[in-house]
């Protein structure tokens, strides 16, 4: 497979060069590995391998090859933890940034997606990033700056008309997929654990796949392999992730974590937030734009925002935390991010004479 057009027997553009190796260095950041138990590696070497290049980037091009501005652009997220029956940090933070990184690139149209528990988040999420919110789509396309949002069903039964009268208000360019449980091959929801969450969870897999089936561009984010898009490496889940083979969960079900559903695009990271802040961050390079890329202090800000709305920490914690990780991790995570995206931006001209070298012997043609 040839990542970004490049062409057999050809050398690549100093552009493209960047864009393999930007993208490889956000993906790397998004999959740095704090625990240390690997999880993440297995989960990245599987999606890269899919992809046939970094993730971040492949899908960044994506969003930049298709959206245009007053776009429609779907998010959808959220993941309600038990025992506590709130949702957690994770996902719905770097939705809100997202929100905000489509408007400024494109001029879109964002809404989130996702059940009623993140309500409260978004709403104070809006402003956070800038923008106003809308529960009614007709007034988020009249108004610049702004964002939207819908509460989808955890009642199976009435998702799939809900998903219907939702694309009848007309089809989007893109949805984005952030940390959102997605059904295993026998309809149940788990958690990284194997314990069933299927009556928390709203059932957004039927609206990303019809959406798909539209042909719509369609980009999952995922950091287990419970999430929406993840059946895209399910022989790798299935073999080396805990609980996700069939029959491994700890529910009694006869399936296990691993989520039937696929995506077009994926993206893994030790954290899911981590794999759209790197999306994000290769955007702000195609657009040549760095603050599309929030800053270290608008993710402190944000965290704290969702966390005093309820969001929890992976653990249960009510504190501005995303998987375990708090605000010493997150945001030097996405400081670098964006120092990556205003070296490669600035530095452009000044190392020209040492891409032409390195393209001039040809490594990256042949690895």
């Amino acid at each position: 497979m040839h990542f970004f057009g490049e062409k057999e027997g050809m050398g690549m553009t100093q552009r493209e060069l960047t864009m393999r190796n930007l993208g490889q260095s956000l993906d790397d950041l998004a999959n740095l590995d704090p625990r240390g138990y690997g999880v993440c590696k297995i989960l990245y070497e599987a999606s890269r391998r899919y992809t046939g290049g970094p993730t971040s980037m492949n899908a960044a091009q994506k969003l930049a090859q298709t959206v245009q501005e007053g776009d429609t652009v779907y998010i959808m997220t959220g993941f309600v933890l038990r025992p506590y029956r709130k949702a957690e940090m994770d996902g719905i933070v770097s939705s809100a940034l997202l929100c905000r990184a489509l408007v400024k690139a494109f001029g879109a149209k964002p809404v989130i997606i996702c059940p009623h528990d993140n309500l409260e988040a978004v709403k104070h999420l809006a402003p956070c990033v800038g923008l106003h919110l809308f529960e009614d789509l007709d007034a988020l396309r009249e108004i610049p700056v702004s964002m939207g949002v819908i509460c989808f069903t955890s009642d199976k039964s009435e998702a799939e008309a809900q998903a219907d009268a939702i694309l009848a208000r007309g089809k989007p360019a893109a949805v984005v997929s952030i940390e959102c449980p997605g059904e295993n091959a026998v309809g149940q929801y788990h958690n990284a654990t194997g314990l069933n969450v299927t009556e928390l969870e709203a059932k957004q897999d039927v609206l990303f796949e019809k959406l798909q089936a539209m042909g719509v561009l369609n980009i999952a984010i995922g950091d287990l392999g419970n999430e929406i898009g993840m059946g895209t490496i399910s022989d790798t889940l299935e073999r080396y992730i805990p609980y996700a083979a069939e029959g491994a969960c700890r529910c009694g079900c006869g399936g296990g974590i691993a989520v039937r559903t696929k995506a077009d695009n994926i993206i893994t990271a030790t954290v899911s937030d981590w794999g759209c802040y790197a999306m994000i961050a290769a955007l702000a390079y195609l657009k040549e734009d760095p603050d599309i890329l929030h800053t270290p202090e608008l993710e402190k800000k944000a965290m704290e925002t969702a966390s005093s709305c309820g969001m929890i920490d992976m653990y249960g914690w009510l504190i501005p935390a995303i998987d375990g990780f708090g605000l010493e991790t997150n945001l030097p995570i996405v400081a670098l991010m964006g120092e990556l995206v205003k070296h490669a931006l600035s530095l452009r001209d000044t190392c020209k004479t040492w891409f032409d070298q390195v393209e001039r012997l040809h490594y990256f043609d042949e690895h």
